[in-house]
């Protein structure tokens, strides 16, 4: 026990964190078991060792910025059977296949609107929001949607798709303010109707279909923090539906998570507990899988954006936490605060990125509109 405890205090040492320090970074450990087990078992032991209450810390959020700006990841060479399974598994068979393309609309999307509309914004918005020249998670939000339906050049009679429609907010938000056409598809059933109901009389339409039974046309296509979904294997096949179903001189923007390098699995506890079958592309892959379909217009990094909107949203949901009913017990609830408050780490140490592009089938003649491009000029 004393080696594995002495294991750990060097490796957080590394990174600058005291176990059982004064400051809010630093983690509390309750169970002295705590040790063996982090080595085991990595970033999914790390977790679950938290849900159990074995170790706590004032900022979560300040802890994974340290352990991932002092690269710790590198430093641990993890032993677990189950982790080299996990990886083993993600490279050789296809986990988001059409098969399995609604598990994570029935163990995420699904669990529960109230939870998620006590955490989001009033339009339901399950994305980075856009913080230039915004002060709350409303307003930048609002930021986000404007952004994207003007990079589009969205106008008044356009039919748009939008692959992963969430809860609706996009589709409302573009139909009402520039009076666009939007049809929706989810693998949410509780996103579909809670979209249905929040947009009716209003030209859109939503339906639970994957992505892969696409074929109409559209004028403009967009996808907000859905690819992140797809899968590695299944990158091109995307690619290839966004491009049959975009007329020739239309646009298609893509938001998605992005990493600095490639990889072909997610962190094995957010697999497990949080988005099972996700996995976040790296430049590289979103690269090759476009070749052949699209022309890159524009490549828009804001990821330090989501460090802000992913704080919001805990706070949201410390503040509302005890208004919920239903099966939110404690054990939860320090499931989510770690995945929320663990992520924003992410984006604050820039291990993970958030990215918009703009992309065209055969490019812009003439280039891409650069003097209305909001940019630079909001």
């Amino acid at each position: 026990m004393a080696n594995f405890k002495e294991t750990v205090k060097k490796l957080f040492d590394s990174v600058d964190i005291n176990i059982n320090g004064s400051r809010p970074c630093d983690p509390q450990i309750h169970n002295e078991f705590f040790y063996a087990r982090a080595i085991s078992g990595g970033s999914l032991a790390l977790g679950e060792s938290y849900m159990d209450g074995w170790w706590d810390c004032q900022a979560l959020d300040q802890f994974s910025d340290k352990l991932l700006s002092g690269q710790i990841d590198k430093q641990v060479k993890v032993k677990n059977p189950a982790f080299f399974s996990h990886v083993i598994k993600a490279y050789i068979f296809n986990a988001q296949s059409k098969k399995r393309a609604y598990i994570v609309g029935k163990e995420h999307y699904d669990i529960g609107n109230d939870l998620f509309s006590l955490m989001l914004d009033e339009r339901m918005n399950y994305s980075c929001g856009y913080w230039r020249n915004a002060s709350s998670l409303e307003q930048a939000q609002i930021n986000k949607l404007d952004l994207v339906c003007r990079k589009l050049h969205l106008e008044p009679g356009m039919n748009v798709l939008e692959i992963g429609c969430g809860w609706g907010g996009f589709a409302k938000f573009a139909a009402e303010k520039y009076g666009v056409t939007v049809h929706g598809v989810t693998v949410s059933k509780q996103q579909m109707n809670f979209a249905k109901k929040s947009c009716e009389g209003l030209k859109t339409s939503f339906e639970l279909k994957d992505y892969r039974d696409l074929d109409a046309k559209y004028d403009a296509i967009v996808s907000i923090g859905m690819f992140e979904h797809v899968g590695y294997k299944n990158y091109k096949t995307f690619m290839n539906v966004a491009n049959r179903c975009l007329t020739d001189d239309g646009l298609f923007l893509l938001h998605t998570i992005g990493r600095n390098t490639p990889g072909f699995s997610t962190d094995p506890w957010t697999n497990k507990y949080i988005f099972p079958n996700g996995m976040t592309p790296s430049s590289s892959q979103i690269s090759e899988a476009l070749q052949g379909f699209f022309v890159v217009e524009d490549w828009h990094n804001f990821g330090q954006d989501y460090d802000t909107t992913l704080m919001s949203w805990n706070e949201n949901f410390q503040k509302n936490f005890d208004s919920l009913t239903g099966n939110y017990d404690e054990r939860f609830k320090r499931m989510w605060e770690y995945y929320l408050l663990m992520c924003a780490g992410t984006f604050r140490s820039r291990r993970n990125q958030l990215w918009q592009l703009v992309m065209s089938k055969n490019g812009v003649k003439g280039g891409y509109n650069y003097k209305n491009n909001p940019r630079f000029n909001n």
